[in-house]
């Protein structure tokens, strides 16, 4: 493939962050955009709305169809895509971006915010990816992309915030599930996650402030990454939890620097980074203190 002019993308929470950037660097290429998250209204807090993004995303060069979707509603999510199939004519890629966080140990997360994460985060994905299949079966180069960690299992990725591990890692349990029942269709299912932690308004918001932002690259680095994926073989790049910045390593990118928000600042790796992941020529990363 040599882009993604034409094609349908089925995006979750693209209203914002990284999903609205994997949607922008799709746009530019002429493909169609299905923006399927929750905020129609502005939100106080967070920036964007469905409609926002469809804006961005039509200036960028593609066509756009937001749609109010909670991923946590079966019929919503079913309604969703085909309007989506039925506006473009059929749906070749699906991104599991939407994504629910709160981090703290097992006495600070209440069981409502506790199935809210598992409800968004490990249901949403393999609900969505189960509803998409029908349509991405007749697709000619599908790909379904998960917003999930490599599977590391290791206790330091679970004890600070074992509810929030259990939901991202649910979600790579069905990256390596449905990757492997979908070979046969020639749908590709992959992994996608972060080496460092991106500029988003969770980071900002919940996790770490301006110093954390600082100390983060732009979601442009993992819609950069994600196109690289779409636009290789279903067929042949399946069942892989890859990590952005090797992927665009192994696509030639050699120069890191312009995804850095400031670059005199250390970068922050994110959780769940295998301790033995690779490290791409010229990358230099030191943890914040």
């Amino acid at each position: 493939m040599t882009g993604l002019a034409g094609k349908t993308l089925f995006i979750t929470g693209a209203s914002r962050g990284i999903g609205l950037a994997i949607a922008l660097r799709a746009a530019r290429d002429g493909a169609n955009v299905a923006i399927a998250a929750k905020t129609a209204e502005p939100h106080p807090k967070l920036e964007g709305t469905i409609f926002t993004a469809a804006a961005e995303i039509e200036a960028a060069g593609g066509k756009a169809l937001p749609l109010t979707v909670d991923v946590r509603e079966e019929a919503q999510v079913a309604q969703a895509l085909a309007q989506t199939a039925e506006k473009f004519g059929g749906v070749d890629i699906v991104v599991n971006n939407a994504s629910a966080i709160a981090l703290g140990g097992s006495q600070q997360i209440d069981m409502k915010r506790f199935d809210l994460m598992h409800q968004v985060n490990a249901r949403g994905s393999y609900m969505t990816t189960k509803l998409a299949f029908p349509y991405l079966s007749k697709a000619g180069n599908p790909h379904v992309l998960m917003l999930a960690p490599p599977l590391d299992m290791k206790e330091k990725w679970f004890a600070p915030h074992t509810a929030y591990s259990m939901a991202k890692f649910g979600m790579s349990l069905a990256v390596l599930g449905l990757a492997g029942e979908f070979r046969q269709a020639g749908i590709a299912v992959n992994a996608l996650w972060p080496r460092t932690t991106i500029a988003t308004a969770a980071v900002n918001n919940l996790l770490g402030g301006e110093k954390l932002m600082h100390a983060s690259r732009t979601p442009e680095i993992m819609a950069d990454a994600a196109y690289a994926i779409f636009c290789s073989p279903s067929r042949e790049t399946t069942g892989n939890f890859f990590i952005d910045d090797l992927v665009l390593s192994q696509h030639g990118v050699r120069d890191f620097d312009v995804y850095r928000v400031d670059p005199s600042s250390p970068l922050a790796p994110d959780f769940f980074v295998p301790d033995d992941t690779p490290i791409p020529e010229g990358v230099s990363l030191k943890a914040l203190a």
